[in-house]
């Protein structure tokens, strides 16, 4: 089994990111194409062990905490965490660690939002795009922005002060299992290890608290879409089936028809968390589609 390296690397935002760099197991292509693989909200890098451990068959795995999660940089006093950062901090993770080369770029949930932002924004980078229930939340872009900065506003006075302890990694573990049944106890157990840090009274979770604020900026689908378009490479999209997190069925599939390429697989007996679920058929269907997809 291999191992990943742990990496800090200072990016020009000023913000320093940690990521996770699986070397390519024995025998791989030099030129085989670099999996990057982005986590969705409050999750971290670690959270992709077991479907990097898999495509390392493959290819280079490489996995970034973004910022305000796992062990990368929370922003500083001041700062907010708006969308588009994350893409910016993508863009130079991907540049600083894969260089010109084209990748392959998976994304979970809100990864799945900033690979499809970046995807659309740098077409030339990317050989396959996978989006693991990462097509963004309903359209919110109505007449609500005033309440909404409002409610933002109020949020952002308690933010930091909010930081809810566990007394042990045994109530941090049951506490991903209560939010997520489908996760099994060992991997809540490991994933809890790595995503929590020590605080007084106990353990708080590695993830900035600011995040539990809702942005003044509602999701909108018509900027999305604008991405979407420009994207050159194939697409898949990955659905859980048992996912209380995801679209309705008719949306879902007008989303997916924004894209030229796409197609779509749905993987049995997962949730909206497919890749703790069932790491080894996301990993399968990465690597066949990433096989599939022509280089140049």
């Amino acid at each position: 089994m291999i191992d990943p390296a742990s990496r800090r690397i200072a990016l020009a935002t000023g913000l320093t990111y940690h990521l996770l760099d699986w070397p390519a197991a024995d025998g791989v292509a030099a030129d085989a194409p670099p999996f990057v693989l982005v986590h969705g909200f409050t999750d971290l890098a670690r959270g992709w062990d077991d479907v990097a451990r898999e495509l390392v068959a493959h290819g280079r795995v490489i996995a970034p905490d973004l910022r305000g999660h796992g062990d990368s940089d929370w922003i500083g006093a001041g700062g907010y965490y708006h969308f588009f950062d994350y893409v910016v901090d993508l863009d130079e993770v991907i540049t600083r660690t894969a260089g010109a080369r084209p990748i392959v770029l998976v994304g979970h949930s809100m990864g799945g939002s900033i690979c499809g932002y970046w995807a659309g924004m740098r077409p030339d980078r990317v050989r396959a795009l996978v989006l693991i229930e990462g097509l963004g939340p309903p359209d919110a872009s109505g007449n609500g922005l005033p309440l909404r900065t409002a409610s933002w506003s109020d949020a952002w006075r308690a933010a930091r002060g909010r930081v809810r302890t566990m007394p042990s990694l045994d109530a941090a573990a049951a506490r991903l299992r209560a939010h997520d049944p489908l996760l099994d106890e060992a991997v809540a157990r490991r994933l809890a290890g790595h995503g929590t840090r020590v605080v007084d009274g106990g353990l708080a979770w590695k993830h900035d608290p600011l995040h539990a604020t809702m942005g003044p900026y509602p999701y909108r689908l018509d900027v999305a879409e604008q991405f979407w378009r420009r994207v050159a490479c194939p697409v898949l999209c990955i659905d859980g089936e048992q996912s209380r997190m995801n679209l309705a069925d008719d949306e879902r599939a007008r989303r997916r028809a924004v894209f030229a390429r796409c197609s779509h697989a749905v993987v049995p007996g997962a949730g909206h968390a497919v890749p703790r679920h069932a790491p080894a058929e996301v990993a399968r269907l990465i690597a066949e589609h990433a096989a599939t997809s022509p280089a140049g």
